[in-house]
């Protein structure tokens, strides 16, 4: 998961992408406006089973 931390540290998640470079590319695109926020990746915790 993608994560946008402003200056105030609150978290929003920007998005779910399918590979951590992806993730990347996406955080790295939308850091280089100069803005005070600052991107996390975060692993997303596995789904449980449906029964």
């Amino acid at each position: 998961m993608l994560i946008r931390q402003d200056a105030g540290g609150n978290r929003y998640r920007v998005g779910r992408y399918a590979t951590k470079a992806e993730a990347e590319r996406v955080a790295q695109s939308l850091g280089d406006a100069g803005a005070q926020e600052v991107y996390v990746i975060e692993r997303a915790a596995p789904r449980a089973a449906q029964t």
